[in-house]
């Protein structure tokens, strides 16, 4: 993949060089999202945050990423607030903010709309979020959390077992993560949902395709045994006709501290895109889990800023230069 100029529309762009490619900038972006470095290489550039759908870690880690690297965010959070709500178009809209800004960032609740931005886009657009479609930046940071944990207990991405669990139809973190997971050797995947809300079979195909072992459960527990990974999602309310039809799946698969200490051995990974649903009815991750040093669930979202400042440092083609103005933090405290 030629990262400098181009779209990140999709995990379909990326081959096993080029998810290597992102995690090598990312760990170099570390330091940086820790405030123990600071680097002004995007200075003057302007970063357009363009968000149709509500959001906090994706939203604000992006534009926190571009300060970090040191330019400029533009926020719009809703389509009441730009020309769309007199009738204007994507094309449009797209003409019109690309002269503005040095990269976008976009998220919609159609699918393909990000990708039909794009298309109009004289600067590179990054998808933040296309309905129930594709989160590819998702996808790479919980890609880059696995192999971080996995290096921590001395074990590889490659050959590892992991329970990807909840709405495996709607979930768009999940469908990016299968299809970036095909990128990887030997892998043991267990699927966990109600059976209305299972993976794609597109999605089952390519990992099947790809040489991977693919296992599919409607209840939890027998998906957990010696898992490596269990990757929570909660159910998608949003792309449900009705939230009373939601409610048919809600609670069904929890995952709390007596079930991971009776089925998940004793160093397995929690993960979950956030965010997850704390009502009373819903708990697919249960709090009591917090105390858990295996719960990396905030050591994925810290991570989110170091993959999304390499995606901005790749597509603006400045991911070996940003150590030239690079310098201490004068203000940092270990």
């Amino acid at each position: 993949m030629e990262f400098r100029g181009s779209h990140i529309l999709s995990v379909d762009q990326f081959d096993r060089g080029d998810v290597e490619r992102v995690f090598e900038v990312a760990r170099k972006m570390l330091p940086f999202t820790q405030r123990k470095r600071v680097t002004r290489i995007l200075e003057g550039a302007v970063l357009g945050n363009i968000f149709f759908e509500p959001s906090t870690r994706t939203r604000i880690s992006f534009g926190s990423a571009f300060n970090l690297l040191g330019g400029n965010v533009r926020d719009t959070t809703s389509e009441e607030s730009l020309s769309l709500a007199k009738g204007e178009n994507l094309h449009d809209t797209a003409s019109v903010l690309s002269g503005y800004c040095d990269v976008l960032v976009m998220r919609h609740s159609e699918a393909g709309a990000v990708a039909e931005f794009s298309s109009q886009s004289r600067v590179p657009v990054i998808n933040g979020g296309d309905g129930a479609n594709e989160h590819p930046s998702q996808a790479l940071l919980d890609l880059f959390t696995l192999d971080q944990e996995m290096r921590d207990k001395s074990k590889r991405v490659d050959g590892m077992r992991i329970a990807i669990v909840g709405d495996l139809r709607f979930g768009r973190a999940v469908r990016s993560l299968c299809g970036l997971l095909s990128v990887f050797d030997s892998l043991d995947v267990r699927l966990a949902s109600p059976a209305q809300l299972t993976l794609p079979e597109t999605l089952k195909e390519k990992l099947i395709s790809q040489g991977h072992t693919v296992h599919e459960f409607d209840s939890l527990e027998p998906a957990l045994a010696s898992c490596d990974v269990v990757y929570m999602t909660r159910i998608q309310t949003e792309r449900f006709a009705t939230a009373k039809e939601a409610d048919l799946y809600r609670g069904r698969l929890r995952l709390n501290r007596k079930i991971y200490e009776a089925w998940c051995d004793p160093e397995t990974i929690i993960m979950h895109p956030l965010p997850r649903d704390s009502r009373r009815k819903a708990r697919e991750l249960d709090e009591d889990l917090n105390p858990n040093p295996n719960l990396a669930i905030f050591r994925q979202t810290d991570n989110g800023l170091a993959v999304r400042m390499a995606l901005f440092a790749l597509v603006l083609d400045v991911a070996d230069k940003f150590e030239e103005n690079a310098k201490a933090v004068p203000w940092y405290r270990a």
